[in-house]
């Protein structure tokens, strides 16, 4: 028995608990369109099931959906604060998307089958429909649930499509890179709304790292908080390379 293969030599009882041990191994860092590739990767890394995403919020490594209503609050907070922009919002638009207008059909922050995650859109209509029950907003009213032609802004294409409720414009928004009309809304230019959730990387830097707040993003705080767990039996199954890990 040795450092390197001790697993294989202790009690059955020892090793039957291994996999019940979630351990931190590093961040993943932003995925993208490359969200299948990378999941295919650890998948045949670790196997399926024995690897997951966690997020580390206020000192504690929690769920995925415990840190996403950290990143809807930021939506939350901001755009409260900001009644002109809620106001230029709802007048002129109809819906909102990211990378695809097909996003406007789904606000379910659980997204196991698309090519890449969209978030911003989903929190900015759960933000809106908010206001329309809020007494203190009465020009957000209540708007028909329809499928209406709205003019898309940056494609320049009319899209059929359902009005999200609160917005009653005739324009259709996309909230993705700075070359689109609504990158006053991209996770890189809205704040974090609680300043102990900003736990930047010293070395790690991608797009969100020089764009709006930057490291004071929502964006940054989703991505510098994501972490790869992994099932201790599996780690200690990469042997020597337990210091550098796969997917990280």
């Amino acid at each position: 028995m040795n450092k390197t293969n001790w697993q294989h030599h202790v009690d059955p009882a020892l090793q039957q608990a291994l996999p019940d041990i979630w351990l931190a191994v590093g961040l993943p860092g932003h995925s993208g369109f490359t969200k299948t590739d990378q999941e295919k990767d650890l998948d045949r890394q670790y196997g399926p099931g024995n690897w997951r995403f966690g997020f580390y919020v206020r000192g504690r490594i929690v769920s995925k959906m415990e840190a996403i209503r950290e990143y809807e609050e930021s939506y939350r907070t901001y755009l409260r604060a900001n009644p002109h922009l809620v106001r230029f919002l709802t007048t002129h638009f109809g819906n909102v998307y990211d990378y695809a207008v097909e996003n406007v059909y789904n606000d379910n922050y659980h997204q196991p089958d698309t090519p890449a995650n969209h978030y911003q859109d989903i929190s900015v209509r759960q933000v809106i429909s908010e206001l329309v029950d809020d007494e203190q907003w009465p020009d957000i009213t209540e708007t028909p649930t329809e499928e209406v032609d709205l003019l898309d802004l940056y494609t320049g294409q009319t899209e059929r499509v359902p009005r999200a409720r609160g917005f009653r414009g005739r324009y259709l928004l996309q909230i993705r890179e700075a070359d689109t009309p609504g990158f006053f809304l991209n996770p890189a230019v809205v704040p974090v709304h609680d300043p102990a959730l900003v736990t930047p990387h010293p070395t790690m830097h991608d797009w969100f790292s020089t764009q709006g707040c930057q490291h004071l993003s929502v964006e940054a705080f989703w991505q510098f908080s994501k972490v790869l767990e992994v099932r201790y039996n599996k780690f200690l199954e990469l042997g020597g390379r337990r210091e550098t890990p796969p997917g990280v």
